[in-house]
């Protein structure tokens, strides 16, 4: 799989993002919450495999060497290949990179596949703000130069 920094406007980001949102409602998780709002602020991945968009991911800065894994989501059809995996590793070395290297995230305590997912790739769970969240947190070791 090719992982590309897309623009927040790109189109095949928005498709996927869509996508995402629209698998997230039909499942009850997230339903009316979180509707994507374009952010210049956000760094926004793409994974390709064949000439198409099939994964997509994205995070943002917070706090002084912080970062927020924000979404990643890969097409149903494209699932069980490693790709979830392969944008988590993207992402952790964009934010290491940007001198982010603790990264969070928080996710609906009901998505147990994504919660597996990051167990598995050394997310460790922290306090939620809110107790039909999940939230994790991992600690980068720093670039060996």
């Amino acid at each position: 799989m090719l992982i590309e920094i897309r623009p927040a406007l790109d189109p095949e980001l928005a498709a996927l993002i869509t996508a995402q949102q629209r698998e997230s409602a039909e499942s009850g998780v997230l339903a009316g919450r979180r509707t994507f709002q374009p952010d210049e602020d956000v760094a926004y991945l793409v994974g390709v495999v064949n000439g198409r968009a099939v994964a997509c991911a994205a995070w943002q800065a917070v706090g002084p060497a912080a970062a927020e894994l924000l979404r990643i989501y890969v097409r149903p059809a494209f699932r069980g290949r490693g790709l979830a995996r392969q944008m988590i590793v993207a992402i952790e070395e964009e934010a290491l990179a940007a001198g982010r290297p603790l990264l969070r995230l928080e996710l609906e305590a009901g998505m147990s596949a994504a919660i597996a997912l990051y167990q598995s790739s050394g997310y460790r769970q922290a306090t939620p703000d809110a107790p039909d969240r999940v939230r994790f947190e991992k600690r980068l070791p720093a670039l060996v130069q």
